[in-house]
């Protein structure tokens, strides 16, 4: 019996770790913290106190790159003197966004294929 145990469970493992993958996407490199913690409305948390999660990112300073990243992710607020967390240069604008939005995954990987957009943070608001 111990036998046909190990070969059921280890069909069941394998079954249950490939439906979760099908259901989360890969996620971009870009972004350094896991989406599969957030349910469909971009909240985590316990059900008692759900919360969105912020994030930021450098942008090269100018309207160019603000206009394109406020075309994509309508939550993100601008600060073009506060390095962040992340540590954006003299030359770049931090830019703080939050999952508590429509089709927030989508949104993240697009801001996550911006050439010069090199990595995506978890935000602790300590501009």
């Amino acid at each position: 019996m111990r036998t046909r145990a190990a070969p059921l469970a280890a069909a069941l493992l394998a079954a249950a770790c490939g439906s979760r993958a099908a259901d989360a996407p890969p996620q971009s490199r870009a972004i350094t913290f896991d989406l599969t913690t957030l349910n469909a409305e971009g909240l985590h948390g316990s059900a008692e106190g759900l919360r969105a999660l912020s994030y930021e990112f450098c942008i090269p300073a100018g309207a160019t790159y603000v206009n394109e990243v406020r075309a994509i992710d309508t939550t993100v607020v601008f600060h073009l003197t506060s390095p962040g967390r992340i540590g954006c240069t003299t030359e770049q604008y931090l830019c703080i966004g939050h999952t508590h939005q429509p089709d927030f995954r989508a949104v993240l990987e697009r801001l996550a294929r911006l050439e010069y957009v090199a990595r995506i943070d978890q935000s602790f608001g300590e501009q």
